[in-house]
């Protein structure tokens, strides 16, 4: 696969997870133990675990290619376990 069509997919798997994420911690969760309401959680948390593995897989493919030190690798996986860190890396590294 082409550099241009993996930055594209990455892109997209980046915002998608972020929103996934930001969508668990600030609508699913607080429905699930606030109002006992657990369904969201599991669809969304389903859609957010593919899209963080997506997420993971990509970075992990665009290492050589983009020519990322091991630092620069380690600091945008790291980013998909905080919220609002794959938009920081869409915004800085992509």
């Amino acid at each position: 696969m082409e550099l241009n069509r993996q930055l594209t997919l990455f892109k997209w798997v980046s915002i998608l997870e972020g929103i996934s994420f930001l969508l668990l911690l600030g609508i699913a969760m607080p429905l699930k133990y606030l109002f006992d309401m657990p369904d969201m959680v599991r669809h969304v948390g389903m859609v957010h675990g593919i899209l963080f593995i997506a997420y993971i897989l990509f970075s992990l493919l665009l290492i050589r290619p983009m020519g990322w030190k091991t630092s620069t690798a380690a600091i945008i996986m790291a980013c998909s376990l905080v919220p609002f860190g794959p938009f920081y890396v869409e915004k800085k590294y992509l």
